[in-house]
């Protein structure tokens, strides 16, 4: 994709004359000796049209699998999916500095996340501490930020630690992948609407921990509640509704998605399950779920499908965690891992793995089912797709 590195075409795709509607989006990537990535990549997204300009190299990074931008500031974070190096017990996790002029980004330093293959990664709502999830280490690191954004050292020893350490505790039990679920395996880390607990999906524990959040500190009490999902689920990610009452977990392994609801305890009380298929795909052999979001306007939720290479769209039924299964839409990306909602709520961007591709859907208001725009762009290995976030969210 030399097309991507040419200055000339940065100039004109990102000029400091966008039209108004038109932002930044960034897709993190996978950059092993199999993708033709370099790093993170940046495009232009009409929120009102649903144009999507060709991407841009934006900044070079190592297995930049997630990003989180800050609520206030131009900085955004990227995890090193890593098992290990430069002296790191782990993967780490790399602050960037946004130019907003042409989205592009100038690396601010890394710090490690204590642990191996750092997936997920999260900023809290007031910009304080930067939150990722330790996939292959089955851990979760709590990361301090500077007044500017940059990341602090990692604490990881003392009273008043950033770091911990999931344990099996299965009781006996065992999941239907036991090659997935033969530890803790912790795959993504949210933030409570208090802001005072995180919820840590653990897909080899098929359990959602709860750990208390010190944000002055940015230190983790371990497990203050622990909710637990059906074996064999593996939860992945959490959508929290806009009310905060409520959320959605998407389960990996068994493609479905647990509503949940608030109790007195920091964490959940668990409601029904929903399949993210029709009934009449019998044969699941090869699928699994990866992303699940809730619309900005509190009315759908939507999960991804891979090997299905589908979107699960729901209607969420009143004030309630009861979803209505409205049915899939083809995702014409394969091996959709991550989709986000764009700002404004009028379009949804795919990112398809494995077709390197990232494709647009058009969200009808009334309905809350997809359309494919027809647009669909060139990106190497994306597995991720990130728009700057309003403040508060």
């Amino acid at each position: 994709m030399p097309s991507i590195r040419a200055a000339c075409v940065a100039a004109v795709l990102l000029s400091p004359t966008a039209r108004a509607g038109e932002v930044s989006v960034w897709f993190g990537t996978y950059t092993t000796p199999k993708t033709a990535s370099e790093g993170i990549y940046v495009a232009l997204f009409d929120t009102d049209t649903g144009m999507l300009s060709q991407p841009l190299l934006a900044g070079r990074a190592k297995n930049p699998s997630f990003l989180a931008s800050h609520p206030r500031l131009p900085m955004l974070y990227a995890v090193s999916e890593i098992a290990g190096g430069d002296g790191r017990p782990g993967g780490a996790v790399e602050a960037f500095a946004i130019d907003e002029a042409t989205g592009t980004l100038a690396s601010r330093g890394a710090e490690s996340t204590g642990g191996a293959g750092p997936c997920h990664v999260t900023v809290d709502p007031e910009g304080r501490v930067v939150l990722a999830a330790n996939y292959g280490g089955g851990s979760v690191a709590c990361l301090r930020l500077t007044a500017d954004g940059w990341l602090e050292p990692l604490v990881m020893t003392g009273s008043a630690s950033g770091f911990v350490q999931h344990e099996w505790d299965r009781s006996g039990e065992q999941g239907i992948d036991l090659k997935r679920q033969d530890k803790p395996h912790a795959h993504s880390v949210d933030v409570s609407p208090g802001g005072f607990s995180v919820f840590v999906c653990d897909l080899g524990l098929d359990r959602i921990q709860v750990h208390g959040l010190d944000r002055e500190r940015a230190t983790l009490d371990p497990v203050r509640d622990s909710v637990r999902l059906t074996p064999g689920a593996g939860p992945r990610h959490l959508a929290i509704h806009p009310d905060g009452e409520r959320a959605w977990c998407v389960n990996e392994l068994d493609l479905t998605v647990t509503g949940l609801r608030s109790s007195a305890r920091p964490g959940f009380l668990v409601d029904e399950t929903f399949s993210t298929l029709p009934p009449e795909v019998t044969d699941r052999t090869g699928l699994s779920c990866a992303e699940i979001a809730v619309h900005p306007h509190g009315k759908f939720v939507y999960a991804s499908n891979r090997g299905h290479d589908s979107l699960a769209m729901f209607r969420i039924v009143g004030d309630t965690t009861q979803l209505e299964f409205l049915g899939t839409e083809p995702t014409r990306a394969k091996t959709p891992r991550h989709f986000a909602i764009a700002p404004g709520g009028k379009f949804l961007l795919v990112a398809g793995q494995a077709s390197n591709t990232v494709t647009v859907f058009a969200i009808d208001p009334e309905t809350g089912r997809l359309r494919f725009t027809g647009t669909s762009i060139e990106v190497p290995s994306p597995v991720c797709v990130a728009f700057r976030r309003s403040p508060g969210t």
